[in-house]
Formats: C-alpha cells, sequence, structure tokens
C-alpha cells in the first residue's frame, strides 16, 4: 500500500558538482538549499541583498549584480534610527549611513564578481505580491517594519512576472554565456496573505517558471514546493506556525535535491564530507579524557586525507578543530 504520491524528478544531466561556482537567490527556503549546500563545502554565494521574496526583487538585484551597481546615499532612507535601504534586508541596516553603504557596496562587487564566473544560479521565489512605495511606485524588497500606508500591495500578474524573469534572464545569459540556471518555488506558505491568495500567488510563479523552462535550454526546475505539499501533505511537516517546513521536511526535500541536481561523484564525496563535518559538530563531555583526544586525531587524519585527495575542499576549519588549535 503507498501513503505517498510517487513523484518522477528528472536528473539533470551535469548537474552541480564540487568545481561548480553556484549562486543563490529569492526566498527563505534559498538558504535552506545553500546552507546545507555550505555545510557540505559547495562553493556557494548566498542572498547578496539579503532574502528576497517577489519576482521583481529578485529580477532588479540580478540586473544590479550585472550592472556592478554602486549604491549611494540618496538610496538610502532614515527610519527607526536606522539607515535602509529598500532593496535590503535589515542585516545591511545601521546607525552609520557610511557603514551601510560599505556593507551593501562591497556585496554589490562580490556578486557581480561571483555571477560572473559562476557555474549556476538557483533562483527560488516566494510569493508574487510585491510592494511599492506610495510616493513614486519603485519597488520594495524589503519593508523594515515602516508603517504600512508608505506602500502599495500589488499581486503581480502572469504578464509582468514573466516580463521581469525573461529580461533578467536574457541579460544573466549575455552577462554570463555558460551560466545555468535552476528555479524552485518555495514551499513556506504565506498564509499572512489569505489561503486563497497565497494559493493564486504560488500558482502564477509556478505557470511562469515552466514557461520559462520550456523557452530556455539551460534552465532547470526542482520541485521543492511539489514535494512538500503534495507529497509529504501533512502539517506534521511544518513547525508550530503550520508556514515553515520543519526539519524533517527539508531534509527529505535535500535528500532529492541531493539525487536529481548534483553529479553522482559529488554525492558521493559529499557523503564523506558529512562525516568530517559531524565530527566537527561533536560536543564532547569530557575533553581532557584519552578517548576524545583519540577521536580528534582520528578525525584530524581523515581530514586531512580528504583534503589531500581533493585540494579544493575548505576543510580548514576542521582541520584546525582536530589538531586543537
Amino acid at each position: 500500500m503507498d501513503f505517498q504520491i510517487p513523484i518522477q524528478i528528472p536528473v539533470i544531466p551535469n548537474g552541480i558538482s564540487y568545481s561548480s561556482k553556484v549562486l543563490l537567490t529569492g526566498s527563505c527556503f534559498t538558504e535552506h538549499i545553500g546552507d546545507r549546500l555550505q555545510e557540505l563545502k559547495f562553493d556557494v554565494l548566498q542572498n547578496p541583498n539579503g532574502i528576497l521574496f517577489d519576482p521583481h526583487s529578485v529580477a532588479s538585484s540580478l540586473v544590479s549584480y550585472i550592472q556592478n551597481k554602486t549604491y549611494s546615499p540618496a538610496d538610502l532612507v532614515y527610519f527607526n534610527e536606522l539607515w535602509q535601504s529598500w532593496n535590503h534586508h535589515s542585516r545591511f541596516s545601521n546607525v552609520d549611513a557610511g557603514e551601510c553603504l560599505a556593507q551593501i557596496n562591497q556585496s554589490q562587487q562580490q556578486a557581480h564578481q561571483f555571477l560572473k564566473q559562476a557555474d549556476w544560479l538557483i533562483i527560488t521565489l516566494g510569493s508574487s505580491f510585491s510592494y511599492r512605495l506610495i510616493e513614486n511606485n519603485s519597488g520594495v524588497a524589503n519593508c523594515h517594519r515602516a508603517p504600512a500606508q508608505w506602500f502599495r500591495k500589488h499581486l503581480m500578474t502572469i504578464e509582468e512576472t514573466n516580463s521581469a524573469l525573461d529580461n533578467c534572464l536574457h541579460q544573466l545569459f549575455q552577462f554570463n554565456p555558460s551560466l545555468r540556471i535552476l528555479f524552485t518555488i518555495s514551499p513556506v506558505r504565506h498564509i499572512r496573505d489569505g489561503v486563497i491568495e497565497n494559493n493564486r500567488s504560488k500558482a502564477r510563479l509556478i505557470e511562469v517558471v515552466h514557461h520559462l523552462v520550456n523557452k530556455f535550454d539551460k534552465l532547470y526546475y526542482f520541485p521543492a514546493y511539489e514535494l512538500v505539499i503534495d507529497v509529504l501533505r501533512d502539517y506534521r511537516f511544518y513547525d508550530i506556525d503550520l508556514v515553515h517546513p520543519n526539519y524533517p521536511a527539508t531534509r527529505f526535500v535535500m535528500e532529492k535535491f541531493m539525487e536529481c541536481c548534483v553529479d553522482e561523484a559529488s554525492v558521493r564525496l559529499s557523503g564523506e564530507v558529512q562525516q568530517i563535518v559531524t565530527a566537527r559538530k561533536h560536543k564532547p563531555f569530557q575533553p581532557a579524557t584519552e578517548a576524545h583526544k583519540k577521536f580528534l586525531g582520528a578525525h584530524w587524519e581523515k581530514a586531512r586525507d580528504l583534503k589531500a585527495r581533493f585540494p579544493f575542499l575548505r576543510l580548514d576549519e576542521e582541520l584546525n578543530y582536530f589538531a586543537g588549535k
């Protein structure tokens, strides 16, 4: 008897590998994927603008990386005792305008250079709802808890979403012709918009993404949304807020991601890396014992041997920890 609907996920030919540079951008679910890849020592850059939810914000940020845009004081707003950017997450906000701009522009420069060399771009879209400043109708990626009357909430049409992303994709492929792009739709449920509105929002994203994947050769789709909504399909796979997928759900999605989006050799290597990473997280009750010293020594040798076989792996932190530094 089957208790889950089977889902056939095509394996991406020549998928992500340890030699790949991977830029990730989009919603908070982007960071589940990025954090896992980073933990396994893949070469990744995550969300240079911070978390972004709607297609307009995602496309605008990517175009700004292509153009290597430099932000100026005129691009900041002072609110709640902080200098902030409507295009950036609050992690860039600062009491000092110069520090705020320095962090933003450093991230912009890093994203420009990384994107130019990237092999993969993973885009996770969260919502079709975008916010616009009423005073000039410009897009807002983060409202920074400003008064609601400053903004107009807009459900992007399929045509608007397609236009924003299509234009962005053309610029991306012109900027980096070897770039391959993987789209996902976030399974996080935007219930604040309302259940019906959330479903309308997700449906528009899915329609546009599949249209684009069918249009461009170097575009792919990974069904993170469908794996949670249709395969797991149970509130026990959500956190207490009933909105965000919980740890078992995200691990399930990442297992499928590794199977279908990462090449076989890298999947095998990631298993060895995982053993080293897990050992690094071990919290000893008695660190002064001979048993723990032997544990550290054995894993230092494993990490050293792994590094010798695969010099590109970033294992310095683990090697230093096992060496007692």
